[in-house]
C-alpha cells in the first residue's frame, strides 16, 4: 500500500522520473503476496522464496532511501516532498521487514544445510 501511495505522489509531482521504482516494487510485492497466498512457494521447491523476499526488501530499502533524498532535496513541489517523506517511511518499513526476513532466511538455510549432509551420507 505504501508503495502505491508513493507511486501516486510521484505521478502528481514534478519528479515523475522516479515513479518507476515504486511501481515495480508494488508489483513485485503484489506478486510475492499472491504467491504466498496461493501456496506457490510449496509447489515450486526449487526457488528459494525467503531469499527472494530478502533481496526484495534490501533493494527496496536502498532504492527508496536514494530516491527519497533526491526527491526532497531537488524538487520543491508538495507532491515530491510528500513522496520523499513516504519514501523515508517505506525505507524504515522495508528495513524492519529486512530484519524479520533475515531471521527467517537464516532458519531456512539452517534447515537446508542440516538436511543435505544426511542425504549425502546415505548415497
Amino acid at each position: 500500500v505504501l508503495s502505491f501511495i508513493i507511486f501516486i505522489c510521484y505521478i502528481a509531482s514534478v519528479a515523475t522520473s522516479f515513479m518507476m521504482a515504486p511501481l515495480l516494487e508494488f508489483l513485485l510485492a503484489l506478486f510475492l503476496f499472491f504467491a504466498y497466498a496461493s501456496k506457490l512457494n510449496e509447489k515450486f521447491k526449487g526457488l528459494y522464496w525467503p531469499l527472494m523476499d530478502f533481496l526484495r526488501c534490501v533493494t527496496a530499502a536502498i532504492i527508496y532511501f536514494a530516491i527519497s533524498i533526491a526527491a526532497v532535496s531537488k524538487y520543491n513541489d508538495g507532491a515530491s516532498k510528500a513522496a520523499g517523506v513516504f519514501g523515508f517511511i517505506a525505507t524504515i518499513v522495508y528495513a524492519i521487514d529486512f530484519y524479520i526476513t533475515f531471521n527467517d532466511l537464516v532458519t531456512f538455510l539452517k534447515q537446508g544445510s542440516s538436511d543435505s549432509p544426511e542425504g549425502r551420507k546415505s548415497e
